[in-house]
């Protein structure tokens, strides 16, 4: 799942958007602090794992470095931004997204209601790091908080009303299409491809 303290310079970046105000970064986890950095070539070929080859070889590549600055690596055409899982900072897993998911994502970090009628859709075919399957903005497991795993997916957003009939439980089978974040603005469709 994506995490809110990168994704405002990934967003803003490529929808050419002015941030409100960019929150402090969240501490990396242990797994990523221990990491050594990538070079430019697997930085892209990281990026590119998030989607299917036709979509990651013609998508623009990005990377976020630490402080939130945002560096171009590659210039794409087909509309779709791809980032790396970067292992100087915390997150987000290798994904590539639309410009509709861009902005559902940056109304998402900046606690605001997504954009009415765009739907967005969003590769993470590396896999996703575990997310609350209830609370958008939580950083870790707690008592209560429905953690969930789900690996390599696909997420539809902003279609609310395309949702129904899915799955809405706290605790999902992640293995089948489920909602994550039911009942909130940010619900999305979750659909594993493994």
């Amino acid at each position: 799942m994506l995490k809110a303290a990168l994704l405002i310079p990934l967003i803003l970046a490529p929808a050419g958007l002015a941030p409100a105000a960019t929150p402090a970064p969240a501490k990396a986890p242990a797994h990523v602090m221990a990491m050594a950095p990538m070079s430019a070539d697997a930085t892209v070929q990281s990026a590119m794992s998030a989607a299917p080859t036709a979509v990651g070889r013609d998508a623009t590549v990005i990377t976020v470095d630490a402080k939130g600055a945002v560096t171009e690596l590659r210039k794409g055409t087909n509309g779709f931004t791809c980032m790396a899982d970067n292992p100087e900072t915390p997150g987000p897993d290798p994904m590539c997204g639309d410009a509709n998911a861009m902005a559902w994502a940056q109304a998402w970090i900046e606690h605001r209601t997504p954009p009415a009628g765009k739907v967005g859709f969003l590769y993470m075919l590396a896999g996703g790091t575990d997310a609350s399957n209830t609370d958008p903005y939580a950083q870790g497991p707690t008592v209560g908080n429905n953690w969930v795993s789900t690996g390599p997916h696909v997420m539809v957003v902003g279609a609310t009303s395309m949702m129904q009939g899915y799955p809405e439980s706290p605790n999902p089978d992640t293995s089948k299409p489920y909602v994550m974040w039911a009942g909130t603005p940010y619900a999305h469709l979750m659909i594993p491809v493994r």
